[in-house]
């Protein structure tokens, strides 16, 4: 029995993503800095960040592994942190990443003007969204639209600020959402009468 114990003991400490190395695709150039400032160069882009200068992230040229002073908690949360961070960061300057969104409501769309978006969401005006640097739109239809860029979270950042232009209604659902989002809509006045 207390050898079954070890061996969650053993399980537990190593790690499910932290240790994991991460494989460098062919065109991807990282460089890590003595402070562990990280730069990751592909195709689409470069990307960079700092990490916590706890963690030993090391590269081969072809891997990249992380590794943390202790075995506490704390260490092996940020060892499973760093881990992601930089895998997304190698996926989105090879591949990159892409929000969809829609409009549902009578009349509502969205037109491309050069590389901006224009949005008519029953406003009085028309809403004018420009793309940071890094950011492409695409218009996929009058009522869809994509957001397509290197950095997740930016991709994130900024389907999040144009669902806010118009966010979905409680009651019948128009607005803007993410492409598949289900809107719990409320019942309404007429129903709570009932």
């Amino acid at each position: 029995m207390p050898s079954v114990v070890k061996e969650k003991e053993k399980k537990r400490i190593v790690g499910r993503i932290g240790s994991k190395p991460i494989a460098i695709i062919t065109g991807v150039e990282v460089e890590i800095s003595a402070d562990n400032y990280v730069t990751v160069k592909g195709k689409l882009g470069s990307l960079y960040q700092a990490f916590d200068p706890e963690m030993l992230i090391q590269s081969d040229g072809q891997t990249i592994n992380i590794q943390r002073p202790s075995d506490q908690p704390h260490h092996r949360a940020l060892q499973g942190l760093t881990r992601a961070l930089l895998y997304n960061m190698v996926v989105g300057v090879t591949e990159g990443y892409q929000r969809f969104l829609e409009l549902v409501g009578m009349g509502y769309r969205v037109q491309q003007d050069g590389v901006n978006l224009v949005f008519n969401v029953g406003y009085s005006h028309t809403v004018q969204v420009a793309p940071p640097e890094g950011i492409t739109f695409t218009v996929e239809s009058p009522t869809r639209v994509a957001v397509f860029g290197c950095s997740k979270q930016q991709v994130g950042q900024i389907a999040a600020q144009i669902r806010s232009i118009r966010k979905p209604d409680a009651y019948k659902g128009k607005g803007i959402r993410y492409f598949g989002e289900v809107i719990r809509l409320k019942p309404g006045k007429a129903a709570a009468r009932k």
